[in-house]
Parts: C-alpha cells; structure tokens; sequence
C-alpha cells in the first residue's frame, strides 16, 4: 500500500537488500473497493543506514554499540519515537520534514499522536475512553487513501460501549461503528486494512462467550466495514459486517501485502492462539502458545508470520509454506537487546515491521519507553533465537 511505498527505500536500506512481493490473485470472497486513487508519498531514510561505496556490492553495517538512553533521547537508529504511554497501535504516514520516518500511534490511555524521531509528538486526537479494563483506546488502522483523504480509524472504549471512530485531523471523531458490547472483560478489540480499501475490526467478548457465538451479536467478532461502517462490499453475508465469530480477547490483525492471507491473534481460554482468518468463519486454530507470552500485533511475510508478544520480551516468528501452513516451532527474536515488551506491528514490507512497546503496562520500562520502534527481519529473512 502507499505508506509501504513510501517507506520502501529507508527499510531496504537499513536492512540491506528488499525481497519482493509475491504476485498472487486476491480471494474471490472479498471483493476490491472501487475508486481507489492512492499517491505516492514521499521516500524517509532511516538514520544510520549503510550506503555502498563505487565497486562495494553492499552489506548490512556492522552491529555497533548502542548507547543507553538518556531521558527521552534515544539513541538506537530504528527508534522513531519515545517517552509515549503504552502504545497500542502503529501506522506508518510517510516521511517527516527532515526525511525520516513518520507515522500515527495511539496511546490506550486515548490519544492518537504524529509521531517522528527527535520530534515532540503531535496530539491528532485526545479521545475519552473508559481503560478500567482491558480496553481503552486499542486499534488503529488508516484508510487506504490516506495520502489523500487523511483518515485514521480507531477502536476504543467508553462508558457504554465499544465502538470504531473515524478521525480527520482538527474534525470532531466521528462514531461509524456503535454497539459492540461492553462487559468487565474482554473489551480490547483492533483494526488493519484489508489492503483492498476496507476495515477488518477484531472484536472482543465482553466476557460473555456465548456472545462470540451469536450471530447477531457483534462481540467476538471479526468484522468488515467500509470507512462509513457500513457491511462492506464482498462480506460472507450480504448486509452483514460479520466475517468470522468466535474470538475472546484479540491482540492484532494483519494481512499479507497479496491479501491471500489474514490472520487474528486471540488470548483464548486455554492459551495464546493465531487464527487463519477464512470468510464466513474464524477457521482451525493455526498456531497455539499454552505458555500464555501475550500475542498481540502481527505482521504476514510471504515465508513467515510474525508475531509481538506483550509478556515476554521480543517477537516469535514461524515459518511457512506459499500456502500459508507453518513449517516448525517459533524462533524467538530480540528477546535480548531488543525493545521489551511488544504491542502493536505494522508490516512495512518483506524486510521490516514498525512496532510499539508496551514496557510501562508490566515491563522494565527505560527512560525512553514506551517507544515506536522499526524491526528488521534478520538476514532479511527467517527469525534467529537469542
């Protein structure tokens, strides 16, 4: 999509080399959006990147030693915004005035922020939600003509519900997805672009399990809706925002950049899951974690699925086959002299994600925490255990 675009030439060169994107035919159960008119934006470069000399045929720079941060200054090159409170969701935007990396994050405490290295973040939006139980403000995804439209999407809680709102900056949030229920529990929910011009919504429970069951209720849920809430074009059931039922606590979505995959992450009751999400039902659990790390955001490579954890240190990532079933156990990645605790993740393209720590909601928080982070896939490629 367009923010990948626009970040394509600072991630392949802070990890040295890009793979490309697999040309695949889309599903035919989705349809495509019509009128879809995405720009092209500006291309950031990452600081520290590594630029060949005449005649080097090029390399990854040599690892160097990081200094630790001091306050808020962070001086790790991937960093691109610190001191924020428990960062919920990601998305990259494009470049900033200087030429690096810009993006949206939200906080689950209600604000939704600009974000860029070395620059006091920007209030987009301050929301009131209710985050007195595991919800708050808890997805974010933008809308596929961000370039030219400059619509966020967010899902939060408030006092009587869960619900999706639209913003545009300096406009009043504008509520597109009301209802979804509210309970002592099970609240959190999150957003991803479909990558054809809709938006999935992974709901939670509401503590009620027989609510994620019920077709007509739209609590463990995942949902399509086109940017005025409205059943998008192309869902299972015409009319309907429901795709799949059955989730209890969701932690992210994502969507292979060919869309022939989707998957959920969910904290079900006997254990951390990842669905393969197929239209009209929620499918076989994909992957399971007994050991509980907290799955929350993820990020679908074209050979691998990984996924942040929010209770153990790092990302774990599997890896599969061109038909998206998994080739072994998970390979635990930065669990040491990473960036903590993990959140939310945006793929960015097949080389890097963007990610969010969530260190001060039961982390080692550092003076810089809680962060917006870029991580780079190891040789490119696979996961590497620590």
């Amino acid at each position: 999509m367009v923010r990948s675009v626009a970040l394509l030439t600072a991630v392949c060169l802070l990890a040295g080399g890009c793979a490309s994107f697999p040309d695949e035919p889309a599903p035919t159960q989705w349809s495509a959006q019509p009128q879809l008119t995405p720009q092209a934006g500006p291309k950031p470069e990452l600081p520290g990147e590594y630029r060949p000399a005449p005649g080097d045929p090029g390399r990854n720079p040599a690892p160097q030693s990081v200094p630790p941060p001091q306050g808020c200054k962070d001086y790790h090159p991937a960093v691109v915004a610190t001191c924020l409170n428990t960062v919920t969701g990601v998305a990259p935007i494009g470049a900033d005035a200087k030429g690096g990396v810009a993006a949206y994050a939200t906080e689950r405490g209600g604000r939704l922020l600009k974000v860029a290295k070395d620059v006091d973040p920007v209030v987009v939006a301050q929301l009131q939600v209710d985050a007195s139980t595991d919800g708050g403000l808890t997805g974010l995804a933008l809308s596929a003509t961000f370039a030219e439209d400059q619509l966020a999407y967010v899902y939060v809680t408030t006092a009587t519900d869960n619900r999706v709102l639209r913003i545009a900056p300096g406009d009043t949030p504008k509520p597109i997805l009301t209802g979804i229920p509210k309970g002592p529990s099970g609240n959190r929910g999150v957003l991803a672009s479909d990558r054809k011009g809709a938006i999935l919504v992974a709901t939670g429970d509401a503590g009620n399990p027989a609510l994620a069951a019920d077709p007509n209720s739209l609590a463990g849920k995942v949902l399509r809706i086109d940017g005025s809430g409205q059943p998008a074009q192309g869902n299972p059931t015409a009319g309907s925002t429901v795709v799949s039922s059955g989730l209890r606590l969701p932690g992210g979505l994502c969507v292979s950049a060919d869309t022939s995959k989707t998957w959920v992450t969910d904290w079900a009751a006997s254990g951390d899951v990842v669905y393969r999400v197929t239209p009209g039902k929620l499918g076989e659990v994909a992957w399971a974690w007994p050991d509980r790390p907290g799955v929350m955001g993820c990020s679908s490579y074209s050979d691998q699925l990984s996924v942040a954890t929010s209770k153990t240190p790092g990302y774990q990532s599997l890896s599969m086959n061109a038909a998206g079933a998994f080739t072994g156990k998970p390979e635990i990645a930065m669990a040491e002299d990473g960036f903590g605790l993990l959140g939310p993740m945006e793929m960015l393209n097949e080389s890097a994600s963007l990610v969010g720590t969530v260190n001060k909601a039961g982390g080692t928080p550092v003076s810089s925490d809680d962060r917006v982070a870029i991580i780079v896939r190891p040789n490119n490629g696979g996961g590497t255990k620590d």
